[in-house]
């Protein structure tokens, strides 16, 4: 028999917990309900170390349907039409098992966005790992978790239907340890027809739908709310395992429903499975619920009360339906071949009362579990790197040749196309700007003859050295490429990874980035809708960099007029838009030819931004532009790089900068611009007041920059199409 001690710590939770706990029951709980308090005011479901810093968030504008506090956010998008999307981590159990690992984390993003009615259109998805050159155990390690992850990914996507239309890779030693898989979905509904997690409505019947539950997953929250060590590296038992076949027809099913007035709310059974999905729904209503968890479909002989309130079984929903529709639900997820049970009803307690067999298991009021679970004030300090930080020590420049074609090779730079040809992003027959196309990707809405833009953005290295503008930059970064589309940015979502917030220089890094989203997202207009926080991003003592990934989503009103990101034309003018300054702070330049991370970041101007984006908008509904790229990692000589890869055309580039590092400098809110009328964008620029300038035109077979770089648009290609691939499958 384990004693109280050990059976809190392994469920995680403190002696000041239990004294809470003891508090709220007037009583001892009993091992349900310790496990039922611990997955609740876990990390992982409570926020109770972030919640603090993302109160402040900007969250409402005149196009905001729904922001954070639902299974995902809603945004208006016109003509009776709204855009559902959130992103989400799979970061622990992506390290532990990878294929199953990442494949779960689309599964369960997609349920987020289905249970609000919308039916998914397009995945993305940012993925970070450690370093993948090499012949050592490290390097081989990762690549491994490169080809189970993005297999994973592609699996899960692919089956259920749904495209996967873009996203973003990094490499650095930081993840060594801990790898982020951070998957987004956005779905589309009508405006007038979105579905809330909500229980409510004494009598209404609770249903549990879709796949049985067995004990997969079980502990999965309190897991993923944790550092790994050597002892819980291979915690394989807390990796859910996916069905994409069983998920695509919950998904037929519940879109199904959703054409009847038969149910009141729905909840996706995500991380703590029936637990989070039974006290989050009927905390959000201020209601109780009587479950009989002997009415819950197994999967598997002898199974618990606890394991049934926590197991993390995929591909399962929870309804609230209206009183007499019961027959009328159970009917539909059936004809679905989908389990589909009453377990129990709405009352007006406040109380979850949870039944076994007959007899009381669990009796635990809802409230302080779901909506009143402990928020920490962790103690915070500024990190002791940065005092000296921006002290770039002196290191010999390479030759400018020689440094542009190792930054085109670079693994971070080079095209993923190893990686995206693995997702079908064609399916459905909507997408405009597919993965390899650069910047934003795009997909049609049928509906109205819009299109949505879609980027995913967060620069580690810039958050390393500077938390607070890292974060601001990741929100200017992909407001960035959705307006390079044509698009006009509206909201985010987030996805929040950081280390182990009981390390006080961590919860700094953390409270920083959450002031930068916030003052990025109040000045560029772009409130945020949804996200999650991933802490415990920690192995050994050694935390990732902060990476506060960014999800933008951005309008065009005409699906016709959606930008390219690469050269279009022969004999066209190419233009720079924005001031290009000597800043290096946390570019790859430095990183690969000095092997350090430091420096000052480059300089934020919202002004500026907000003009740029403008300027291309504009631009583009006038017919003025041929295409549009972003300027970020590798700085101009590799945007140019990019474009003339892709389209396969030369250019003839004259920059006049004066120092040759400039052609790698990462100065934000520049772009390249190809234009059809020069005069007219020349005075529209004028009159928005923003500097540009003509620097070149797409001319010939080579690229020429400066008669300083020149390399064959045939060598470009195969730098960058050709190497990423040999790295990923050497050791095959």
């Amino acid at each position: 028999m384990k004693t109280t001690a050990e059976i809190l710590k392994a469920h995680k939770l403190t002696d000041e917990d239990y004294v809470k706990i003891k508090d709220i029951l007037q009583r001892e709980p009993n091992i349900l309900e310790i496990g039922i308090f611990s997955a609740m005011w876990s990390e992982h479901c409570s926020y109770k170390s972030s919640k603090k810093y993302l109160n402040g968030f900007p969250t409402k504008a005149a196009w905001v349907i729904q922001g954070p506090g639902e299974n995902a956010g809603v945004i208006d998008i016109g003509d009776g039409m709204a855009a559902v999307f959130k992103m989400e981590s799979h970061n622990h159990p992506s390290f532990i098992e990878p294929f199953q690992g990442a494949a779960t984390g689309v599964g369960g993003i997609l349920r987020d966005v289905f249970t609000m009615g919308a039916r998914p259109v397009a995945n993305l998805n940012s993925l970070r790992f450690g370093r993948v050159e090499g012949d050592d155990k490290t390097a081989k390690k990762q690549r491994y978790l490169v080809r189970g992850v993005v297999e994973g990914i592609g699996h899960y996507g692919n089956c259920m239907g749904v495209p996967t239309i873009g996203g973003e890779t990094f490499f650095d030693e930081c993840y060594n340890g801990n790898i982020l898989v951070n998957a987004f979905t956005l779905g589309l509904c009508k405006s007038d027809e979105i579905f809330y997690g909500r229980a409510e409505g004494i009598g209404n019947p609770v249903i549990y739908v879709g796949s049985k539950t067995g004990r997969d997953g079980l502990g999965g929250a309190v897991m993923a709310s944790d550092s790994f060590t050597e002892e819980n590296k291979s915690l394989r038992p807390t990796v859910q395992v996916g069905d994409p076949f069983a998920e695509k027809l919950l998904l037929e099913a519940c879109l199904e429903l959703f054409k009847y007035d038969y149910i009141v709310g729905i909840q996706d059974m995500g991380a703590a499975g029936l637990t989070s999905s039974s006290f989050e729904m009927a905390g959000r209503s201020g209601s109780g619920m009587k479950l009989d968890l002997s009415r819950v479909p197994a999967r598997e002989e002898g199974m618990t009360p606890y394991e049934f309130m926590l197991s993390e079984s995929q591909e399962r929903m929870l309804i609230c339906a209206k009183k007499g529709c019961e027959d009328k639900v159970l009917e539909i997820f059936k004809k679905w071949d989908l389990d589909a049970e009453v377990i129990g009803e709405v009352t007006d307690t406040g109380v979850m009362e949870l039944y076994f067999n007959g007899e009381l298991a669990a009796n635990i009021p809802v409230a302080p579990v779901s909506e009143n679970a402990p928020i920490l004030n962790r103690p915070i300090k500024e990190p002791e790197y940065l005092k000296d930080i921006e002290n770039i020590p002196v290191f010999e420049a390479p030759n400018i040749q020689e440094a542009f074609e190792k930054l085109l090779a670079h693994p971070e730079i080079a095209d993923k196309s190893w990686i995206y040809e693995q997702y079908d992003s064609m399916v459905q027959t909507n997408t405009i700007k597919a993965p390899g196309s650069l910047d934003a990707s795009v997909i049609r809405i049928k509906e109205n003859g819009k299109a949505l833009s879609l980027s995913s953005d967060c620069n580690p290295r810039f958050n390393y050295i500077d938390p607070k503008g890292g974060a601001a930059a990741a929100v200017m970064e992909s407001g960035r490429n959705v307006a390079m589309s044509g698009a006009r940015p509206l909201a985010i979502t987030d996805c929040l990874n950081y280390g182990n917030p009981e390390n006080p220089e961590v919860m700094w890094q953390f409270a920083k980035g959450c002031e930068g989203i916030k003052e990025a997202c109040l000045a560029l207009n772009t409130p945020v809708v949804s996200g999650n926080v991933s802490l415990y991003n920690e192995t050994e003592g050694v935390g990732v960099f902060p990476t506060p990934s960014i999800a933008m989503v951005g309008l065009n009103d005409d699906a016709n007029k959606v930008l390219p990101s690469f050269f279009q034309k022969e004999g066209s003018a190419i233009y720079l838009l924005g001031d290009t300054n000597d800043e290096l702070g946390g570019s790859l330049y430095l990183k690969v030819f000095s092997d350090i991370v430091k420096g000052r970041l480059p300089n934020i101007d919202y002004d500026k931004e907000l003009k740029l984006w403008e300027l291309v908008i504009e631009a583009n509904k006038q017919d003025l532009l041929l295409c549009a790229k972003d300027l970020n990692v590798g700085g101009l000589a590799v945007a140019l790089a990019k474009m003339s890869a892709v389209s396969g055309l030369g250019a003839k580039i004259d920059t006049g900068f004066k120092d040759d590092k400039l052609f790698f400098s990462e100065s934000f809110s520049r772009a390249i611009v190809e234009v059809k009328n020069e005069k007219a964008f020349e005075e529209l620029a004028k009159n928005i007041g923003l500097h540009v300038r003509v620097i070149g035109r797409v001319e010939g077979d080579k690229l020429i920059i400066d008669e300083k770089i020149e390399l064959s648009v045939v060598k470009v290609q195969e730098l960058y199409f050709d190497l990423f691939k040999k790295l990923i499958e050497q050791d095959l």
